[in-house]
């Protein structure tokens, strides 16, 4: 199988979990209490974690996958880089928006149009570096009054800016795990 089809390989399972429980429960997976961190410093914890994406990314053998129904090193960076971009507009929307809607994201079928497996690693760790750069530079720029503000995602998810921070962060610290960084 070619990198390329590595991405449109049916073994991958589309994950169409709610993962909003983290924000209420320990994660088992990667052990992180989501709920107990402190939201203005997801901007420090995003910064801190691009040094460690930038060095996933050199690995010789990021774009191979450990298992065949598992993302790659590589499309696990992507995602991380597409999730820091989404949650930078929402976070940007719900400052902007009295309890602000966010327009679907299907995370998997963007793996697939944007082949993810078959990315140039440099050229992601340079735009996953922007968008963590970008992001960390929003949440410190959150003014004091605005952490309770809210916005709600397709699927009927309410979030407070306090919460959807808490969230991204998982969803980055998680994928670390995921890769053994």
């Amino acid at each position: 199988m070619s990198t390329t089809d590595a991405s449109r390989d049916p073994a991958i399972v589309p994950d169409d979990k709610d993962w909003t429980w983290v924000l209420r429960e320990p994660c088992p997976e990667c052990g992180l209490v989501t709920g107990e961190v402190e939201a203005a410093a997801v901007g420090t914890l995003v910064r801190d974690s691009l040094s460690r994406w930038r060095r996933v990314l050199d690995r010789a053998d990021v774009a191979r996958r450990r298992r065949p129904d598992v993302w790659s090193d590589l499309e696990y960076a992507c995602h991380v880089r597409d999730v820091l971009s989404v949650m930078h507009d929402r976070l940007r929307l719900m400052l902007l928006e009295d309890d602000a809607r966010f327009a679907n994201w299907d995370q998997d079928a963007t793996a697939v149009d944007d082949d993810y497996a078959g990315q140039v690693p440099g050229d992601v760790a340079r735009a996953l570096t922007s968008a963590g750069e970008r992001l960390a530079a929003a949440v410190d720029a959150v003014p004091a009054d605005a952490w309770g503000r809210t916005g709600q995602r397709s699927n009927g998810s309410t979030f407070t800016v306090e919460t959807l921070l808490q969230y991204l962060w998982h969803d980055v610290a998680h994928h670390l795990v995921d890769v053994d960084a």
